[in-house]
């Protein structure tokens, strides 16, 4: 194997093990051995090795938990849970397989592995060499310096990052590696259980040190921190922030010599064939076959039966891209675990031939670039399933892209899931049998669901129903590009102020417990107020309040029954406002912490594109499109998301009215039509011809009620709903309704061909051809016919919507990305976008949104947007 002189590679054994461990499944032998750990950390040195070519590598581990540090500090890694065993399982493992491929192991008792890396690497960097340290561990940023770099796992084990110094000052506001210290001494580590000053997170520790420089220059100066708050931290916790500095410090002077010929790699072929056996690495002895010449030029078979995989070695790679461009496709499924930022690819499943029998080939990921040239040619079409799941793996996919799943989805928007075993069922008429993970191989479920569903097949079918129900223009140019800005968002996350949120938890924990303690006094007992049966009980047996409604288990105690008892006892309004903090706190401030990635500090949601019948995106953990809009507490929750490091403002583009717009376009209403032309407020121009009086003359409760009406009539909404939302009784309501539709006979003419064309063809489309299937359009059952009615209604247009935001934020992507901007977005929530931007490109970017919102496609109407910019996204909304 081809080497670099005097490069000498430091891997983090302890690092890569654990996240090994973590991003794959749990895998094991025949005989029942754990191997998912021993086969990432693997696979991870053999790319290390093949790709850095070092002429001396060590590997560092920890030897036990006890070290100097735990005698510092007893609770230090504290919080850390104990081991699983299935890694201790694989310890001894990982470290037969590094001796056996010739890499030096350390591990020195009182040590951890921190040390170990910054003794060895200080010691080279110094005599010259260059010097690279392998990990997954922030920490080690700090031992940067001349002739050392850090390269970081960003996703699973398999992409990285390489740290220098120039790189780091650029992450860390021009600070110097060392200051990293400074900043684990101020914001602490809670993996570690390092303590810091409490309150203070990377933003405030980042303007403290470019100010002052170091720790030390902190508390010299301490008496010119004029923020009060802060100050008072600083002071109470200035022990703690000492005792951090100490344990964050990297030892870089342990009693161990740098030799260099100690640390020469020299690879043990027969010990490393043996290990790969028996601990099922193929693939991994395939690699090393590759990069060194160990073993044979064979293709190694994991399982003899068809529905599992061939691993290719280099001949076979050759042929199978033979058949892909004499085919001219190609049928994938990436092999990926872990999570979004943190996706690691491990290769593809390719559906091929071998012998004139269909297999699946495994082109694992040291073996990529052999097929990366096929998904890059915009003349082969490409095949798979879940397209995002292929970018967020890194891949590079251009070309006419066939995703069977969103195909499905657009087909039938209605169903449950898009699974391949449902696609199969339905498409294919061919069941599968569920997959058993107790016999799993590695990467087995994916082999066998390629097997087991053609995805060749399953295109054939899908396709020529797109184009049959006109679909294919929707499919091809927008929900299929939108996939890799979807991905793209997802990735870069948004930041969020964990310091802010944390307090504002606290906040919030402090007042659920005074809300507790008000409600046990007004009861005179103390119950578990989540518990419906305990406070039934209490409102209505205790406190004998008239009883709202009964259910088979006892009293109802929901939101409406509450809120029919607030005149009867000040109790209900306290037990109103716990709930309502109470969910505050658990969904939203609770659930987004725990879901703040560790490395990147953001929130990363999840867009789905295939869940909603009309077409709109949702998203998940956290869902960020349910955050309350117009409460105070929304408000606040909103707050807590800023513009990270780097970037200045947010600034958010939301579509004015697009819902009603819509309506006046396909109505061809003419009072409707002009008011938006005449760029009047709807609304008031809604109050003023519904309630016979000037527009002048037009009260803010008017205009709240023809508010109601608008929105409400697009849903369908009837007199008795619209009644029951503006307190008014119906017959009230019933004479809005008909005046409504006397000056808007456009309108009614509309919805009700609509519902119309709905009985007849049994669903209903956007102006673009999105369907939506109403199945209960013809039912003799009137709540369900309703039911199906009202949204028959309401599809077209806030379809009609989803499908020109789609539009509109393809648009904006791609054009920033021709002027090579740094701003970003971050968010599509309904018909807002949010930006993550920087100062000098404001008036760019407001140019463009105006130019693709307002011009993606022409209605009679205008289509307008609101652009605002705040420090944070409440502000920017």
């Amino acid at each position: 194997m081809e080497q670099i002189k005097n490069r000498f590679v430091i891997i983090d054994g302890s690092s890569l093990m654990y996240r090994a461990f973590f991003a794959l499944p749990l895998l094991t032998t025949e005989s029942g051995k754990y191997t998912n750990a021993i086969f990432g950390f693997a696979k991870m040195a053999v790319k290390i090795l093949e790709e850095l070519k070092p002429e001396y590598a060590a590997v560092a581990f920890d030897k036990s938990r006890h070290t100097f540090r735990s005698e510092i500090y007893k609770e230090y890694k504290g919080t850390r849970e104990k081991t699983p065993d299935e890694l201790s399982s694989q310890i001894p493992m990982l470290h037969e397989f590094t001796k056996a491929l010739g890499i030096k192991l350390i591990e020195i008792d009182n040590y951890e592995a921190d040390d170990i890396i910054g003794t060895l690497a200080n010691k080279a960097a110094r005599e010259g060499f260059e010097t690279m340290v392998i990990t997954g561990d922030r920490d080690i940023l700090q031992l940067i310096q001349p002739n050392l770099q850090i390269v970081m796992t960003k996703k699973g084990i398999t992409e990285t990052e390489i740290m220098d110094e120039t790189a780091f000052k650029e992450k860390y506001a021009g600070l110097s590696p060392k200051r990293l210290i400074d900043m684990k001494a101020l914001m602490g580590d809670k993996s570690d259980n390092i303590p810091g000053v409490f309150g203070i997170g990377e933003k405030t520790a980042l303007k403290l040190l470019t100010q002052y420089q170091t720790l030390d220059g902190i508390y010299e100066h301490i008496n010119e921190i004029t923020a009060k708050k802060l100050k008072e931290k600083l002071v109470t916790d200035k022990d703690n922030a000492y005792l951090s500095y100490k344990l964050a410090t990297i030892v870089c002077d342990m009693p161990l010599d740098f030799i260099p010929t100690e640390y020469s790699i020299t690879p043990d072929s027969h010990a490393l064939k043996k290990i790969c056996e028996e601990y099922a690495l193929k693939s991994v002895w395939t690699s090393l076959n590759k990069i060194s010449g160990i073993g044979e030029d064979t293709a190694v078979v994991m399982d003899e039966d068809a529905d599992k995989y061939l691993v290719a070695n280099k001949n076979m790679q050759q042929k199978v891209i033979s058949q892909i461009q004499t085919n001219g496709y190609i049928a994938y499924l990436p092999v990926c675990t872990g999570k979004v930022p943190h996706i690691t690819c491990h290769g593809l499943m390719i559906a091929s031939s071998e012998n004139n029998q269909a297999v699946n080939i495994f082109i694992s990921e040291a073996d990529l670039t052999s097929i990366a040239g096929i998904l890059a040619d915009k003349n082969i079409t490409k095949i798979t399933y879940d397209l995002k799941s292929s970018l967020h793996s890194g891949l590079t996919i251009a070309g006419k892209t066939i995703d069977t799943m969103l195909a499905a989805y657009m087909l039938d928007p209605s169903a449950n899931e898009y699974n391949l075993e449902n696609l199969s069922d339905k498409y294919l008429e061919r069941e599968i049998a569920s997959y058993d993970q107790k016999e799993a191989i590695p990467f087995g479920k994916t082999a066998y669901l390629l097997k087991s569903v053609p995805l060749k097949e399953l295109a054939d079918i899908l396709l020529p129903l797109l184009q049959e129900k006109n679909l294919t223009n929707l499919y091809d140019n927008t929900e299929l590009p939108l996939e890799k800005v979807l991905a793209n968002m997802e990735n870069i996350g948004v930041y969020i102020n964990s310091e802010k949120l944390q307090n504002m938890s606290d906040e919030i924990g402090s007042t659920i417990e005074t809300l507790l303690t008000d409600i046990y006094k007004l009861a005179d007992i103390e119950f578990n107020v989540n518990s419906p049966k305990q406070l039934g009980e209490v409102l209505f047996d205790h406190l004998k309040l008239p009883v709202q409604k009964k259910t088979k288990t006892g009293y109802s105690t929901n939101a409406d029954v509450l809120d029919a008892l607030r005149p009867y006892h000040p109790i209900i309004e306290k037990i109103l406002e716990y709930r309502m903090w109470s969910k505050l706190k658990s969904t939203y401030l609770d659930g987004m912490y725990n879901l703040i990635d560790a490395d990147t500090q953001r929130i990363h949601t999840t867009f789905n594109q295939t869940v909603t019948a009309t077409g709109r995106l949702s998203s998940s953990e956290p869902n960020l499109q349910n955050i309350p809009v117009r409460t105070d507490a929304g408000k606040k929750i909103r707050s807590l998301f800023e513009p990270a490091a780097g970037y200045d403002i947010f600034l958010s583009a939301d579509y004015s009215q697009i819902e009603l717009r819509i309506l006046a376009h396909m109505s061809d209403d003419k009072n409707f039509v002009e008011a938006f032309k005449l760029d009047q407020d709807i609304h008031a121009r809604t109050a003023s011809e519904i309630f016979d009086v000037p527009l002048s003359d037009v009260t803010a409760d008017l205009r709240r009620h023809a508010k109601a009406i608008n929105f409400g009539l697009v849903y369908g909404k009837s007199d008795y709903g619209l009644a029951q939302e503006l307190n008014i009784p119906r017959k009230e309501a019933a004479t809005y309704i008909k005046n409504y539709f006397t000056k808007y006979e456009g309108v009614k003419k509309c919805l009700d061909k609509i519902v119309t064309d709905a009985h007849e063809d049994g669903y209903t489309t956007t102006l673009f051809g999105r369907r939506r299937y109403l199945p209960g359009i013809k039912s003799k059952n009137f709540n369900i016919r309703n039911q199906n009615e009202r949204m028959a209604m309401n599809t077209p247009i806030q379809g009609t919507a989803a499908d020109i935001i789609k539009m509109a934020m393809i648009a904006t992507w791609q054009e920033i990305k021709k002027q090579n901007l740094k701003s970003r977005i971050l968010l599509q929530v309904h018909d807002e976008l949010v930006i993550e931007a920087v100062n000098e490109e404001i008036d760019i970017l407001k140019s463009i949104l105006i130019n693709t919102m307002q011009n993606i496609v022409k209605l009679s109407v205008p289509l307008t947007i609101d652009i605002n910019t705040g420090k944070n996204w409440a502000e920017a909304k």
